[in-house]
C-alpha cells in the first residue's frame, strides 16, 4: 500500500541556518506512518486501545538534500510485511515544487503487547501485506 501526506515546513521546523532541523524529518515521518495506518480503517489510537503497540525498531534515514521555511514536503510511504511480528515502511520526502528528494528513510516497526511482549501483527488491513489468521503473544523472535 502506498500513501502520501503534504506537510507544510514551519519556522518551528527549522534550525538556526535556516533549515528543517534532522530530528523533525523523524517526526514527519510519523505522522505518515500514522496517516497510513489510519487509512486503512482503524486508528493507531484504536489499535494500541485493543492492546496492539507499534514501537519502533529500526530507522535507516538518509538526508539528501535541505527542506526550508515555507517549503512544502510531500510524505511518500509503502508499507509491507516483513515477518509475523515486524513491518517495513519505505519513506521518501520530496519537494512537489521541484521534484527534489529530499530524504529517504526505511523504518522497521514491531508489534508487542503494553507490556512489551512481541506479538503477531493485527489484520491493520489487506494492502500492508499477507498477516497471519491468528496472532500469538507469546515472545517469539524472527
Amino acid at each position: 500500500m502506498e500513501h502520501q501526506l503534504d506537510i507544510k515546513v514551519y519556522y518551528e521546523d527549522t534550525d538556526c541556518m535556516g533549515v528543517v532541523y534532522h530530528a523533525n524529518y523523524l517526526r514527519y515521518l510519523e505522522r505518515a506512518r500514522t496517516e497510513l495506518v489510519d487509512s486503512t480503517g482503524t486508528t493507531v489510537r484504536q489499535w494500541s486501545d485493543r492492546g496492539y503497540i507499534f514501537p519502533i525498531y529500526t530507522v535507516n534515514i538518509a538526508f539528501k538534500a535541505p527542506a526550508t521555511l515555507g517549503d512544502t514536503l510531500r510524505v511518500i510511504t509503502k508499507a509491507q510485511r516483513a515477518s509475523q511480528f515486524r513491518a517495513v515502511f519505505d519513506q521518501t520526502i520530496v519537494r512537489p515544487s521541484d521534484g527534489k528528494l529530499i530524504v529517504e528513510a526505511k523504518v522497521e516497526v514491531v508489534c508487542t503487547t503494553p507490556d512489551g511482549r512481541l506479538r503477531g501483527h493485527p489484520p491493520i488491513g489487506e494492502h500492508i501485506g499477507e498477516h497471519p489468521s491468528e496472532h500469538p503473544s507469546e515472545s517469539k523472535q524472527d
